[in-house]
């Protein structure tokens, strides 16, 4: 009996630091999206590549690794509740930032306003692209996800982990860059070539974190004494 409760406070911790990851994962994307980067790769049969997007796409596929994760042991209603936090979460941060924008800064203050406003000072219509793009491709890679465990009776992780997040992260790429475009926050002729770049970047994040998946997962079964396809309740 002592045991079972022991292993019941374990799982609620492990749900908590993963979910606290994916918040941390989320509010980090909505903090330093305006800074854009470049780099030159070189690709195979196409040559050198100038890659330029957003450095809010570094922590994001993290936020997918994570509710494939809770959605495999926890099951689709706890993925959706981590999701749901997550948006309280990013219009938390909005709130405290727009605060802190308002107040003015004292003379000494490191930082001073306009220098402030520029790096946090997030637009209406940047945070209005994020949140829509964020629910619609969340809640779709969770759906999608067990939509092919079902299909599947359980097995074929990395078919699920990879076609649920390659899916729902074009969603998510296509969805902000539109918005992003359509209140002229990001001129249209970059459309194209961020929308390319941003799907690759989270394809290749997709492949690489399956065999991530399959450890995590593995040893979380492991540890609690789950069986093939056996959730936390």
């Amino acid at each position: 009996m002592n045991n079972s409760i022991d292993n019941k406070k374990s799982a609620e911790s492990l749900y908590l630091i993963l979910a606290s990851v994916f918040v941390a994962s989320l509010v980090s994307c909505n903090l330093i999206f305006q800074k854009f980067f470049t780099i030159d790769i070189w690709i195979p049969f196409v040559g050198n590549y100038t890659f330029e997007q957003s450095v809010g796409l570094l922590p994001y596929p993290v936020t997918f690794l994570v509710t494939d994760i809770i959605s495999e042991v926890y099951g689709q209603k706890r993925a959706n509740k981590v999701v749901t936090s997550g948006l309280f979460a990013s219009l938390f941060m909005l709130v405290v930032v727009t605060i802190s924008d308002m107040v003015q800064a004292t003379v000494w203050s490191p930082v001073d306003n306009q220098t402030f406003s520029r790096v946090f000072g997030l637009s209406g219509a940047a945070v209005f692209a994020s949140m829509m793009a964020y629910l619609i491709a969340q809640y779709i890679d969770v759906r999608v996800f067990h939509f092919w465990k079902r299909l599947t009776n359980g097995k074929h992780l990395w078919l699920r982990n990879n076609a649920s997040t390659m899916f729902s992260q074009f969603v998510d790429t296509f969805s902000v860059l539109f918005l992003l475009c359509l209140f002229d926050v990001i001129a249209w002729e970059r459309f194209s070539i961020l929308l390319l770049n941003g799907f690759l970047f989270k394809v290749f994040f997709a492949a690489f974190d399956t065999p991530i998946a399959y450890v995590l997962i593995g040893l979380i079964r492991k540890r609690f004494g789950l069986k093939f396809g056996e959730e936390i309740h």
